[in-house]
């Protein structure tokens, strides 16, 4: 069974988080009082005192107030993950072929930087930064191939492929 969606605004994903672990819980974890953890799950209303600004919209408005993409790769890094960013429109309207062309020619390069590196028997620091750049690199392709997909837009695609829309 797929996950759910995650939803949009940051106090429902806290609400849905304290679904699987008690408010009370997250409290004592992070030394803050119960009360405020409540009011992080609640919509925050300007003037009209609801919710607060929650460790979730923190971290966004530090991420918008530095553009460095490195403080969310250091935190999914942490926890386990990677960040692939989505990629833009621009680059999400590519045809089929081109698309697929650049899937294939990153793969490409990331087998070749794998072989290029292993040929020693060892793998650099340098080589292993170099190999991550190659996979990110690919990982953010392959999304943009998918979103592409996702979006259903196939008689443009048709077109420039030079065949009648259908």
């Amino acid at each position: 069974m797929p996950a759910p969606p995650i939803p949009e605004a940051s106090h429902e994903v806290l609400r849905d988080a304290f679904e699987k672990v008690s408010p009370k819980e997250v409290a004592d974890f992070l030394g803050v009082s119960l009360s405020l953890v409540y009011k992080w799950a609640q919509p925050a209303e300007e003037g009209k005192g609801g919710g607060l600004a929650n460790p979730l919209d923190r971290i966004e408005a530090l991420m918008q107030a530095t553009r460095d993409y490195r403080l969310i790769k250091w935190l999914c890094h942490r926890l386990g993950g990677y960040f692939v960013k989505n990629p833009s429109g621009a680059e999400s309207n590519k045809g089929l072929v081109p698309a697929t062309n650049d899937i294939l020619q990153e793969f490409a390069d990331l087998l070749g930087a794998i072989t290029d590196s292993a040929e020693d028997h060892k793998i650099t620091k340098e080589e292993t930064r170099l190999i991550r750049r190659h996979w990110d690199e690919l990982k953010s392709i392959t999304e943009s191939f998918v979103k592409s997909c996702e979006e259903g837009d196939f008689a443009g695609l048709r077109e420039k492929l030079g065949q009648p829309p259908k």
